[in-house]
């Protein structure tokens, strides 16, 4: 938005209390999570990072108070979840562990705090992500939903859809190599990196669809130029604060 543009009036009528995908956290009343919880999912090079801070810049701007919080960023073990996935000794049940111990540590120490203080909580990739990877690794769709059981229920979710061939010229033009993680090397899709990143993609757009249809994700376009996509985010989130449809 450019600074001689008209700043839009985000209000808030009411609030719709928060509720817990399973078990939840002992002790904490979603009555007092006052504040919301907005997700930005979508694979690396689908523009999630430069989309969450155009919206924190744009919330900021219309007086609401934000933090973000993201994948591997848990001041408890996100150095050793690190050092873990550059050794890749660990099993994929071990590995899901490690994930949820980081998303625990966050959810207790970011994410409801900052909810029950009133503010704007926006995720870079929340629990979707993380069960996505584990069930095309084969794991059990059950034990993980048992395992996120403590997870809050978002206000909104939003998943940037990207082509994988477009995902992968994205990755190289931003860092000139791609991932072990991300290509999905760990499964022997193929010896080939390229060719098993876009095996591996495409296996997880594929939980993400399946994902959307329990869930109820905003898909959005992700091949478009990053304004109109921020344009769009905004008025979906706009329509969220004020009450409204959301369309």
């Amino acid at each position: 938005m450019s600074r001689g543009s008209h700043r839009p009036h985000v209000i808030v009528p009411r609030r719709t209390p928060h509720r817990f995908y399973g078990h939840g956290i002992p002790g904490v009343q979603p009555e007092q999570l006052t504040g919301r919880l907005i997700v930005i999912e979508g694979a690396d090079g689908s523009g999630r990072s430069t989309q969450i801070r155009l919206l924190v810049d744009w919330l900021e701007s219309c007086g609401h108070s934000t933090i973000t919080v993201g994948l591997k960023r848990s001041a408890l073990v996100s150095e050793e979840l690190e050092r873990a996935q550059q050794g890749n000794i660990l099993s994929h049940t071990t590995l899901s562990l490690f994930y949820a111990t980081d998303f625990a540590d966050q959810l207790e120490n970011q994410i409801l705090p900052g909810l029950r203080a009133g503010q704007m909580v926006l995720a870079d990739r929340y629990i979707y992500t993380l069960m996505a990877r584990d069930l095309v690794r084969g794991m059990d769709e059950a034990w993980l939903r048992n395992l996120y059981g403590m997870a809050v229920v978002p206000d909104i979710v939003f998943y940037l859809q990207v082509a994988p061939e477009e995902l992968v010229q994205r990755t190289f033009a931003k860092y000139a190599a791609l991932d072990y993680w991300e290509s999905g090397m760990d499964l022997g899709l193929s010896r080939d990196m390229f060719d098993s990143f876009l095996k591996y993609q495409s296996l997880m757009a594929a939980q993400f669809q399946r994902l959307q249809k329990i869930y109820g994700f905003h898909v959005i376009d992700g091949h478009r130029p990053i304004d109109v996509i921020n344009r769009e985010l905004r008025r979906k989130i706009t329509a969220l604060l004020a009450g409204k449809p959301i369309r």
